[in-house]
């Protein structure tokens, strides 16, 4: 009783002065939500806006949460380059050594990612083996690895990499991160593909409430709601499109996942792995010589990711008995003879082929149990029908021409293998989800079957009019396109559903026989667009649009005015026609991007748009602020440029920023890398629980700074 007497007596003190005097307290390296929760509760509501309370984590979940409704959240930037290379020779170099001509620092500083506690780290172990005379950074390099396990200087960052590594709950979740060994360090990783080679593999375990792609997905956002691995492109809707680990933390990640025979990798020439393998993945010629792997059995391995070339050992397919997900996008040495191998591996699951691979056999039939089939890297032209009977395939992702089995109508019906695609269809076993996509000039029978594909969610097609045809009949492909976005509301009205049209090489006018009621959450049409489709204004859902053509009509720019749900807005043209966009317009509107040769944007008045939050202005020849007035959108964030503004334009932007009430960012555009390593700029004007400068991170594990 006593002591929970003298604990209640400390915390009314502390409240006393807390309601009485003006306080600035930080707290530092917060976990959870629930831990905030216990010390907001100490803090009175009624704060006069005089103090300040800072709270670091790293979790970016817990940073949003922490924050009040007047705070701000600072996400902490690596150092750049100057700075890097500057903490690392205060660490790395004696003193007499300063005048000294330094070796190259660019692989550890590559390495180190910009990361403080990894910079400081490098620089004292490089300092305690003699350098900068000793040995070199790539020598250091070349052993990291090692050293991190077994050095007594990388005792503070192994044992901080280690609490991240520990604080994740569950083993799927730790077996998805170390999953990220299996590729290069220099090898972006596509989102979707990575989920689905998740659940191929069955890290991710399927539940009767949520299947496989579902919680493969939640766990993908668990690690990068921790800051483990990073976006570096993102989609028109903000979501990742592709990622990367980073830093010691891909170190880190590789050393535990060898060290557990989690993967068998082939990145070096330095020894060979032991028997069993159960995920082998071969990294850039280190998969030539075949004796390195004379005593692995290959029968075990249940995954095999190839980059670059490979032995006859490796690519000899009737060894493997368990393989369940085959990447070849990056191997070399594939060739259409080894495809008939694949067709053998009946366990199969995930299969990505690149290469020189120019086609599909009929055998792939045989791969009853196959989910996903990417061709996209390949020279695969057509695809054979048989692949539409695979009862399990969900996914199928290239660029190719449907086989003629099922090409004309007339033919479609004598083929014995047409007909039976035509039955396993109409009798609903399709699982199909992903066509993206198929190129049609409108004659195909397949087309009469797409309306049988029930749970088909995303379609791109290539429209290509035959070179021999005087005119095009699209009547088939509206009608399977009608079948496709029908507004089924005794479904699911919450599905995703996504629609992409390519028709550069005929008009948009063909589209007009589509007629609502439709539903698509995404829609995507690159072409020649004259008049926006009817059955666009008409669509039920839609909240993700993306119009590509030469020039953008005033009548276009009208009809998209009357989309009151849309979130996501990419507009790709030549020029844009003189347009203002009027007050209450697109009123859900949180990401607009531009992408204009001309600097001829639309005036945009006050009221439109009023919870903007991300504005793209994609054209290098903009010269001043006055292509669009930011003032107007008191919720944006971030300000995107064209990589080739001039650097007057970009500082104009940065002021206007700086003295907008939001504060928002400005970032130069970069293809593929929506990361920038420039500082955030910071807001002037937080209201009640503001800051005026960037506080540095109190310790490594500290990534985000909560203001409230």
């Amino acid at each position: 009783m006593y002591s929970w007497l003298q604990k209640g007596c400390r915390l009314n003190h502390f409240f006393f002065l807390i309601c009485f005097f003006r306080y600035f307290i930080v707290i530092d390296d917060i976990q959870t939500q629930a831990q905030w929760k216990r010390i907001k509760s100490a803090f009175p509501d009624d704060n006069d806006g005089s103090s300040r309370v800072v709270v670091t984590t790293t979790i970016q979940s817990v940073a949003t949460a922490c924050s009040s409704e007047n705070g701000y959240v600072h996400r902490m930037s690596r150092l750049d380059e100057k700075c890097s290379k500057r903490l690392f020779s205060e660490k790395a170099c004696p003193k007499k050594y300063l005048h000294y001509d330094q070796p190259d620092t660019t692989a550890i500083l590559n390495k180190c990612y910009g990361q403080p506690l990894a910079l400081i780290t490098m620089g004292e172990f490089l300092k305690s083996i003699g350098w900068p005379i000793g040995r070199t950074c790539e020598d250091a390099c070349n052993n990291i690895r090692y050293h991190m396990e077994n050095g007594e200087t990388f005792g503070d960052m192994r044992r901080a990499l280690m609490r991240s590594y520990a604080s994740l709950g569950g083993h799927a979740l730790k077996a998805c991160l170390l999953y990220f060994a299996m590729f290069p360090s220099d090898h972006p990783m596509r989102k979707k593909s990575l989920l689905r080679r998740w659940s191929a593999e069955g890290i991710v375990e399927t539940q009767a409430s949520c299947d496989a792609m579902k919680l493969a997905a939640e766990n993908f956002d668990e690690l990068m709601d921790r800051n483990l691995i990073e976006p570096i492109g993102v989609s028109n809707n903000g979501n990742v499109k592709t990622c990367q680990t980073y830093g010691m933390m891909r170190e880190f990640i590789l050393q535990l996942s060898v060290s557990q025979n989690f993967v068998t990798l082939f990145c070096d020439d330095k020894k060979e792995a032991g028997k069993y393998a159960r995920r082998l993945s071969l990294h850039h010629k280190n998969a030539k010589d075949d004796d390195r792997f004379k005593n692995i059995d290959l029968s075990l391995v249940r995954s095999l990711t190839i980059f670059g070339e490979a032995c006859k050992t490796v690519l000899n397919f009737s060894k493997y008995e368990l393989l369940r997900v085959l990447d070849l996008e990056k191997c070399d040495d594939l060739k259409d003879d080894h495809i008939k191998g694949i067709c053998n591996l009946l366990l199969l699951k995930y299969l990505s082929l690149g290469g020189s691979v120019t086609e599909l056999p009929e055998d792939i039939a045989k791969l009853e149990h196959l989910e996903a089939l990417d061709v996209r890297k390949t020279k695969v032209n057509i695809l054979p029908v048989e692949v539409f009977l695979l009862p399990c395939l969900m996914h199928i992702l290239g660029e190719f021409r449907i086989s003629d089995k099922v090409y004309k109508k007339s033919v479609f019906l004598k083929k014995k293998t047409g007909n039976e695609v035509r039955k396993f269809l109409s009798e609903g076993k399709s699982n199909i989800e992903t066509l993206a996509g198929f190129i049609t000039d409108g004659s195909e029978g397949f087309l009469h079957l797409m309306g049988h594909m029930n749970r088909l969610r995303k379609v791109k097609i290539w429209c290509k009019p035959s070179a021999a045809a005087s005119s095009t009949d699209w009547s088939d492909l509206m009608t399977a396109i009608q079948q496709f976005i029908q507004d089924k509301k005794d479904e699911n009205s919450d599905t995703t559903r996504s629609l992409s049209l390519h028709f550069d090489e005929c008009s948009g006018d063909f589209l007009d026989p589509i007629q609502g009621p439709c539903y698509l959450s995404s829609l995507k049409l690159h072409g020649n667009l004259t008049i926006l489709p009817q059955f666009v204004v008409s669509l039920r859902g839609l909240k993700e649009l993306c119009l590509s053509t030469t020039k953008l009509t005033t009548g276009v720019l009208e009809a998209l005015s009357s989309l009151s749900h849309l979130q996501y807005l990419k507009l790709i043209a030549h020029e844009i026609e003189d347009f203002s966009i009027e007050v209450h317009a697109l009123p859900r509107l949180l990401r607009l991007c531009f992408e204009l040769q001309r600097p001829t944007f639309p005036t945009i008045k006050q009221g439109a748009m009023r919870f903007l939050v991300t504005l793209q202005l994609l054209c290098k020849d903009i010269n001043d602020l006055s292509v669009i007035n930011i003032e107007c959108f008191e919720h944006l964030e971030e300000v995107i440029l064209h990589p080739r503004v001039s650097q007057e334009t970009q500082k104009q932007w940065e002021k206007a920023a700086e003295e907008h009430p939001n504060g928002p960012k400005v970032l130069l555009f970069k293809s593929g890398d929506e990361a920038e390593n420039s500082n955030d700029l910071l807001n002037p004007a937080f209201s009640r629980m503001g800051i005026s400068e960037v506080c540095p991170p109190l310790n490594e594990s500290a990534s985000s700074i909560v203001v409230s």
